[in-house]
């Protein structure tokens, strides 16, 4: 364990609504309205695990298809926070909630010593349709003109075919994260981490519809493809906070917290964007001095069982690893874009912190991105 440095950037207080598939529980929500609840649930937490009532420098949440206008800003004064705390919203695609996590760490880091609000949020539901000249298009381009510039479902199909990967393994990686997250939601280990939406929901999505998605009666989504409803997330509703301080006593006294130790940003072939995740974990690690064999629990946005399984490849990693979404991750739980990233850390935190692992235990978390992007972050159990 590396001795604590009072600029390194912890997380003392995570949490996350529930998630739910786009139309369904959460349909009626904005992006403002699921962001307030856990941008506000996370400051009094603050104020229970700090002894005070922390001010907030700045709230910074990853959002992908939202209205604009800085759901960030917008979220801290609807949480409360008042009219000085300004607000930042980032957009790396299904990396943005990890992504403002680490944006936030770095002012930390930078020598800000002030406590600072960061996640993501993304309602799927109520996401604008997009328009030129009155022409509606499903969405940015993620590259630019002559670049092979695949949508997500067509490039996860793409490097199952590029990887050799099957149905039956991207069925049965699928199958055993539904399994993980139905005893990790009967067990309660996903309480103590949800914000209750009052009227709309305080669970995520009933169990019985996961148990559905087991069943092998899903036809392939492209003509002798692989990929199936089955073995893909479906696209959600969800926000995820968490509260970052400086290290040392003077900031966070005796609350225990993840540690940002390392994390990377990288690109990669934007015909094959599922892989991003690989090279960024390795560079995150090799940035914290650690290696993956020394990491107790690793939270891998699980876009499609495809992806996951091409970038468990790369790093050498067995499929069925327990340390690898203990809980359950996307495939079981639902995709909100923008939030996913800090659905990852909020899901560390649980198993590591609020799970009473001891101080020096490491924990990853990352995302592929379309386009061709990965992020990741390394974090140490701090107490």
């Amino acid at each position: 364990m590396r001795p604590e440095d009072s600029t390194s950037p912890v997380v003392v207080a995570a949490r996350r609504t529930p998630i739910a598939t786009r139309g369904r529980a959460l349909a009626a929500l904005t992006v403002e309205q699921l962001a307030v609840p856990v941008v506000r649930a996370v400051h009094e937490d603050a104020g229970a695990v700090l002894g005070r009532t922390p001010d907030i420098a700045d709230v910074v949440l990853g959002n992908c298809m939202g209205p604009g206008g800085n759901p960030a800003r917008v979220a801290a004064l609807g949480a409360g926070l008042g009219f000085a705390v300004p607000g930042l919203t980032v957009d790396r695609q299904c990396g943005s909630g990890l992504a403002a996590i680490i944006e936030a760490a770095t002012a930390i880091a930078a020598g800000d010593a002030r406590p600072r609000i960061a996640g993501g949020v993304e309602s799927a539901s109520t996401a604008p349709l997009r328009s030129v000249d009155g022409v509606a298009y499903a969405r940015a381009p993620f590259a630019p003109a002559g670049w092979h510039d695949p949508d997500m479902t067509q490039a996860a199909e793409d490097l199952a075919r590029h990887d050799g990967i099957s149905r039956e393994r991207q069925d049965a990686y699928a199958a055993r994260s539904t399994q993980r997250a139905v005893i990790a939601e009967e067990a309660g280990r996903f309480t103590d981490e949800l914000v209750p939406l009052p009227g709309m929901a305080d669970h995520d999505e009933p169990t019985t519809q996961r148990l559905d998605r087991l069943l092998p009666r899903f036809t392939p989504l492209f003509a002798d493809g692989s990929l199936t409803a089955g073995n893909t997330c479906r696209v959600s509703d969800g926000a995820a906070a968490v509260l970052l301080v400086p290290g040392g006593a003077a900031s966070r006294g005796a609350a225990p917290g993840l540690a940002l130790r390392g994390h990377a940003v990288v690109g990669c072939d934007p015909a094959l964007p599922g892989i991003g995740a690989a090279p960024a974990i390795l560079e995150a690690l090799e940035r914290a001095g650690v290696d993956l064999a020394s990491v107790q629990a690793v939270e891998l946005v699980e876009a499609f069982a495809a992806q996951t399984l091409a970038v468990l490849d790369r790093l050498g990693v067995a499929e069925d690893d327990e340390r690898l979404c203990t809980d359950g991750g996307a495939l079981a739980l639902g995709h909100p874009w923008g939030a996913s990233g800090a659905v990852s850390v909020v899901r560390l935190f649980s198993r590591l912190v609020r799970g009473g692992a001891p101080a020096g235990t490491l924990g990853l978390a990352a995302a592929s991105v379309g386009g061709g992007l990965g992020v990741a972050a390394v974090f140490e159990v701090v107490r």
